[in-house]
């Protein structure tokens, strides 16, 4: 643990962790644009650094990315990245009432706290869960990667059939080229470029970033009427923090543990949380008209959720949100591979990761508190300005992976792959998830197999695997359990 906080703390470290930290922001409060985007496109620029340096510049892009949102979400109503939607519907109007300064700085304020709040809980919670996995065998690892794929498609966006639909696609896509278990081609079609698969970056960046450029062609361009920003600060008193105490700590705790929850991600924790601060307010006729409260609930939330998604990453190597997904690419392109032996095999790495996680979020405060004038004249850059700069660096990235112009192409395919699943409404985590999850599953299902000479029989043997199989089967029975009159109202919330 001491050494990771050394590591952490290099004037090197630190300066990755700034620079993540600082670009997350600028790019979070883009509308458009957000930190699964610029996570792809300097994946690239990666490998020619330390892995450590890389992966804190990772989580730097994460933290800024979330928080950098609040900034477009308030003064312009368009929120930077999706888990500022909740932002929205207090911020804004409060900068409307000739207060913007006062709803960023609430804003800000929230995200640190929340974000310090699930730092904890990871710091806390990491090695035990972590050590505790390290008693599962090939069985309970199957099964528990087969739980996370279920749940994420249960509880993503739309119906639980897209989302299933979408992580099956994910698998799809990881099938072709190699074969881990056995060593054997399959899938290649005839191709010899097909030999390797698809490529992880190429994937990513044609789902994460080419279909969101693709979706920026669709809108008209420019940026909307900002709101602007006085000379005076109007950063809350005391007295207004210890007012929202109840609120933060509440909202925090959603977002840390719906972070947990794999494949989740920080909109779901910060709706969740915003409608739990309006049950337990007061004055719940007050939400949505510029009221301290919702701010505060929705920031603290979707920052806390980042640290939340970090923790079954770290301890089981599954990804807590899509965009951990990334991260946790770029940790396996750089040799490490995470899961229960990632404390035993890289310890100090991962301690560093957990405190640059904390330095990361005071970061993120100094810079915004700092700053917050000069960052919203960025969000005025029309994005037809950016969109093809940003495609430029798609084709270089691809590119570099394999100096193969089939991998710039496999980035255009899947791009347009993206983009016809977002228009139809089918959740793009689940695919990413299904993609990166994919391979551990096949390794681990046929390691099962293999020591109990093929027989599916087996698991009756491993409670805990039994376990996982049978609340997969229940999360999946879900849709068809609930009352037809229920699930109608249900469809009609969702639609409208």
């Amino acid at each position: 643990m001491i050494q990771g906080l050394i590591d952490a703390l290099t004037p090197m470290a630190l300066f990755w962790t700034f620079v993540g930290t600082s670009t997350g922001i600028l790019v979070g409060a883009i509308p458009g644009l957000g930190g699964g985007m610029l996570m792809a496109l300097v994946l690239p620029l990666t490998f020619a650094m330390a892995p450590l340096s890389a992966i804190l510049m990772l989580i730097g892009i994460h933290v800024g990315s979330v928080s950098g949102g609040l900034i477009s979400a308030t003064l312009l109503k368009m929120p930077g990245t999706p888990s500022s939607v909740m932002t929205t519907f207090d911020g804004h109007p409060m900068a409307l009432s000739g207060k913007p300064e006062r709803a960023l700085s609430l804003g800000i304020g929230s995200s640190l706290i929340g974000g310090l709040f699930a730092g904890v809980v990871l710091a806390l919670l990491a090695p035990p869960l972590s050590f505790w996995a390290l008693k599962f065998g090939p069985w309970d690892l199957a099964a528990l990667i087969l739980v996370a794929l279920v749940l994420v498609a249960a509880i993503s966006q739309g119906s639980m059939l897209k989302g299933l639909f979408s992580a099956t696609l994910g698998v799809v896509a990881a099938l072709p080229g190699l074969a881990e278990s056995d060593g054997q081609l399959r899938y290649t079609f005839g191709f010899d470029d097909m030999a390797a698969g698809f490529r992880l970056l190429p994937v990513l960046l044609g789902v994460f970033v080419v279909s969101q450029l693709l979706n920026e062609t669709d809108k008209a361009l420019g940026t909307g009427n900002l709101i602007r920003l006085g000379k005076r600060t109007a950063f809350p008193k005391l007295k207004v923090w210890r007012a929202q105490t109840g609120n933060i700590i509440r909202s925090s705790a959603i977002g840390t543990f719906v972070g947990i929850l794999p494949g989740v991600g920080a909109s779901i924790s910060a709706m969740v949380a915003y409608g739990m601060a309006r049950t337990f307010s007061k004055t719940p006729e007050k939400f949505g008209t510029g009221h301290d409260e919702g701010i505060v609930a929705s920031e603290a939330a979707n920052n806390a959720n980042v640290g939340g998604a970090l923790i079954p990453l770290i301890t089981l190597g599954i990804p807590g949100a899509p965009v951990d997904a990334l991260l946790l690419g770029a940790m396996v392109m750089h040799q490490i591979q995470p899961g229960p032996l990632l404390f035993t095999t890289n310890g100090n790495l991962v301690w560093a990761m957990i405190a640059a996680y904390f330095i990361a979020n005071i970061m993120m405060f100094v810079i915004m508190a700092g700053s917050y004038r000069q960052i919203a004249r960025v969000i005025t850059i029309p994005t037809h300005y950016l969109v093809p700069v940003v495609f430029v660096f798609c084709v270089i990235g691809s590119f570099s992976t394999g100096s193969r112009l089939f991998d710039v192409w496999v980035m255009l395919g899947f791009g347009l792959l993206g983009y016809v699943l977002d228009r139809a409404r089918v959740p793009l985590g689940p695919f990413i998830i299904g993609l990166v999850l994919a391979t551990p599953f096949e390794s681990e299902l046929r390691t099962a197999l293999q020591l109990s000479d093929g027989s599916l029989l087996a698991i009756v043997d491993h409670p805990v695997a039994l376990v996982f199989v049978v609340l997969s089967f229940v999360m999946l029975m879900m849709p068809l359990l609930r009352r037809p009159g229920r699930a109608v109202v249900i469809a009609e919330e969702e639609e409208s």
